[in-house]
């Protein structure tokens, strides 16, 4: 049984056109292992039901997902009309940059039809992508004039035409034209550096499996190719589609950095990982709460409970408890230890509440409300009365018990303003 996928953010950022693009970003239930990026096929969009399935199965193998609206496709602004190749190459490329600011930068592109044939002309301009796979992409963007040949001399001789594109009408100019015509796709996929998955089905009516052998003999290796067997173009098929996700996963499993080492790819994750001991915490961008907690080895997310924010992680408090209750085991665990007694299983439960200091007994002196931790430990094994008394007055002896229950001085500056053109 697959896991449930977790949250599902929405996301906005600037294309290479100056309009906002929407997106949408899926994220694992679990551990995020690696950020992907997912391209739509033309005349798309990131609802399509190949983004959505392929975007959320994903999921299963950890790996967070955005999928987005080219210029003048579904959410995003902007006109269809303006758009060429080069410029849903470029929304791609600032998609990343968005990821990278936001998140962490993917490490994995996938490109359906030809968004397959934009994510291979994007890689060289993505520094930290290390896996590349295609569904049904095309050996060459000009395979897409095939749906406009008869509008192809209207466009040359007007400028612009409208065109009928899965029952939908698209204004399409002769820059478009004349922009994908100049892109040499084969030529860049012979300089790929990057590990090359190559999906596709045999029986494909709009883009023919000859386009995958031509993609897969001119990457160098690695590079893999699949076959997509009965599933048709755009994977209606749920089961196509998720089947397409997991080989996706497992295929990429080989080249997607591991979850210690990740933040370490580049100059600028290498910056996003704190020295030992600091702890770094920034908004994550899922809802208007979430945040994204950074240690030197570890990765978390934070977050308000619904309907405050979208519940992505734990709340403040909550991360509060944690502290406490994983110091006090460890603690309690480190004295059995020394003290040779033989401890089963230890947990920790606690609970955060705001209480009138009237009604607190334990409270010293003053008035108003006061915060009130209920912890409750529980430890398996055979002690006795006395090993039990011991390891109770021990847990009020963890690190961060007593740094709940002393004086704290919390120093806060503000960090110098860095400025855009720097």
């Amino acid at each position: 049984m697959s896991t449930p996928p977790g949250a599902s953010a929405r996301m906005q950022f600037a294309g290479s056109l100056g309009d906002t693009l929407a997106g949408r970003v899926e994220f694992p239930a679990g551990e995020v292992r690696a950020f992907a990026l997912f391209a739509h096929c033309f005349t798309c969009g990131k609802d399509s039901v190949a983004a959505t399935r392929v975007a959320r199965a994903l999921t299963d193998a950890g790996i967070a997902v955005l999928r987005f609206d080219f210029t003048g496709l579904g959410q995003s602004a902007g006109e269809f009309a303006d758009t060429t190749f080069s410029s849903n190459v470029g929304d791609l490329v600032a998609a990343a940059d968005y990821l990278r600011e936001t998140q962490e930068a993917p490490s994995l592109l996938i490109g359906h039809s030809l968004g397959g044939a934009a994510v291979l002309t994007a890689a060289h301009q993505i520094p930290e992508v290390r896996a590349i796979a295609t569904i049904g992409a095309p050996a060459d963007p000009t395979h897409v004039l095939r749906l406009l040949e008869e509008h192809i001399p209207e466009i040359e001789y007007a400028g612009v035409a409208w065109v009928d594109l899965g029952g939908r009408p698209f204004a399409v100019r002769s820059e478009f034209l004349r922009d994908i015509e100049e892109h040499r796709l084969l030529d860049r996929v012979r300089r790929l550096e990057h590990a090359l998955l190559v999906m596709h089905s045999p029986t494909d009516r709009i883009v023919p499996v000859e386009n995958a052998r031509q993609i897969f003999d001119a990457a160098p290796h690695p590079k893999s190719f699949i076959a997509l067997d009965g599933a048709d173009h755009l994977l209606s098929n749920r089961q196509d589609a998720e089947f397409a996700a997991a080989m996706i996963g497992a295929w990429a499993s080989r080249y997607l950095p591991d979850r210690d080492s990740a933040l370490q790819t580049t100059p600028r994750a290498a910056s996003s990982s704190p020295a030992e001991g600091i702890v770094r915490v920034s908004e994550s961008g899922r809802g208007p709460y979430g945040q994204l907690v950074t240690t030197a080895h570890h990765r978390l997310t934070a977050d308000e409970p619904e309907p405050i924010g979208v519940d992505s992680g734990p709340s403040p408090y909550e991360y509060l408890l944690a502290a406490l209750g994983s110091c006090t085991s460890m603690t309690l665990r480190m004295y059995a230890q020394r003290k040779d007694w033989s401890v089963g299983r230890i947990a920790v439960t606690l609970s955060h509440s705001r209480v009138h200091a009237d009604d607190c007994a334990s409270c010293e002196g003053g008035s108003g409300f006061v915060d009130h931790v209920e912890r409750t430990i529980t430890i398996d094994g055979p002690l006795a009365d006395e090993q039990r008394g011991a390891l109770l007055a021990i847990a009020d002896k963890c690190p961060v018990h007593r740094t709940l229950k002393g004086s704290v001085i919390v120093s806060t500056t503000l960090a110098p303003t860095v400025r855009a053109d720097t």
